[in-house]
């Protein structure tokens, strides 16, 4: 027979994370927002850019690409699974 006396555990649903609503679509604001802000920014990742931007991984994938290519940003690694970023400043190296 069980005791009495015992108290019963109470369950815990645990912690509950706020779903994020990230940009799928690139709109103007955001577009500028992003050419503005990421030529200051020392590091530049796809978490960078999710986190700051507040769009999704596959649009900060081709944001990069984008800025990579119009010579706003240099590669420091590029690794299968991450590639990592900086400002590209004046000259050459």
């Amino acid at each position: 027979m069980a005791n009495q006396n015992s108290p019963v555990a109470a369950s815990s649903k645990g912690k509950v994370k706020d779903k994020a609503q990230h940009a799928v679509i690139l709109d103007k604001t955001t577009s500028e927002k992003l050419h503005k802000d990421v030529p200051s920014f020392r590091l530049v990742t796809v978490a960078t850019l999710v986190d700051r931007m507040k769009i999704n991984g596959s649009l900060a994938r081709q944001c990069i690409k984008d800025l990579e290519e119009k010579g706003i940003i240099k590669p420091v690694v590029q690794h299968s699974k991450m590639k990592i970023y900086t400002r590209a400043v004046g000259g050459t190296d």
